[in-house]
């Protein structure tokens, strides 16, 4: 165990730290998604500022949501940060968690800068999709970062494999899921919700019809909740430890909900607020699928910190 600096940050206190770096995650998630459903994307023509070096174009409603997310972002930045810090600052420093907390720092500043080629790009579809997805990265960045917190990991630490068996297949995991999300974000960028909205310039879309791109989705999400049901039903039988066995059933019923929300959106017409229901679903299924990967060992907790399964 690395020895204890002189700055006096306890494990319990970090938690928190790692905990509001979380949440930021997955509020940028949300509130990127609001501006586009909305018809605000393009609210602001300019980046940093609104309009013509100032901070809003008008007090009309699409400029105050766009700003409104660019402010949530600066905001971001002095959590994450903050979090570094005290990453750096902890009683016993940890290079994982440091590690982390920089790459969120990352994360944060190359989203925003990413979002300044949305703009001027005139939203840019492909673009927009990534943005997406740069998002749902660093929402999976910030819950390693906050498991990690409560528990003890390093040199020395006891990091007790439940079964290698299903450890490799968490590891596959994340290719079928990584499609279906990379096929969603293609339904979405050929959808009806550009982002822009009546009296702008019409953003553009991707170059296919939006039922292909629905149906290919589907396909992904099929083949993602049979994966996840035989999962199921494989831990069940081999008698593998509560952890992975609740882990894998919230993953089912998330990706469950996930599916009727989707097929719900679809069969009426695309309302915006089931898309950003589905956002917010998509969200859910990337923490999940994270949640299972991490629990496929076992570690102590930190001292201090509430027991709970691993």
């Amino acid at each position: 165990m690395p020895a204890p600096s002189r700055r006096r940050l306890s494990g319990p206190v970090f938690r928190w730290f790692a905990f509001a770096s979380f949440l930021s995650m997955i509020l940028i998630v949300l509130s990127g998604g609001a501006v586009r459903l909305t018809g605000s994307g393009l609210g602001c023509p300019d980046w940093p500022t609104c309009f013509h070096r100032r901070l809003t174009g008008s007090w009309s409603i699409h400029p105050l949501i766009e700003y409104s997310n660019r402010v949530v972002t600066v905001v971001l930045v002095c959590v994450t940060a903050a979090t570094f810090v005290a990453a750096l600052l902890r009683e016993v420093r940890r290079r994982d968690l440091v590690a982390l907390s920089g790459l969120l720092v990352l994360g944060v500043f190359a989203d925003a800068i990413l979002g300044a080629f949305v703009v001027y790009s005139k939203l840019n579809p492909w673009l927009v999709s990534f943005h997406l997805l740069l998002s749902l990265a660093m929402v999976v960045v910030g819950a390693v970062l906050y498991h990690r917190s409560k528990y003890v990991y390093g040199p020395g630490a006891r990091s007790d494999v439940r079964d290698p068996h299903f450890r490799l297949i968490a590891r596959l995991l994340w290719i079928p899921f990584v499609v279906l999300l990379a096929t969603g974000t293609m339904a979405t960028g050929s959808g009806p919700h550009a982002g822009s909205s009546v009296g702008q310039l019409v953003a553009r879309r991707l170059p296919f019809a939006f039922s292909s791109a629905a149906w290919v989705h589907s396909l992904a999400a099929t083949l993602f909740i049979g994966l996840v049901t035989g999962l199921v039903f494989a831990i069940w039988k081999s008698g593998a430890p509560v952890a992975l066995q609740l882990g894998v059933r919230r993953l089912v019923v998330i990706a469950l909900l996930q599916a009727a929300i989707g097929a719900t959106q679809y069969l009426t017409h695309v309302p915006a607020w089931l898309v950003e229901l589905h956002i917010a679903g998509a969200t859910s299924l990337t923490i999940g699928v994270t949640q299972f990967h991490l629990r496929q060992s076992a570690h102590d907790r930190e001292p201090g910190t509430k027991m709970a399964v691993a």
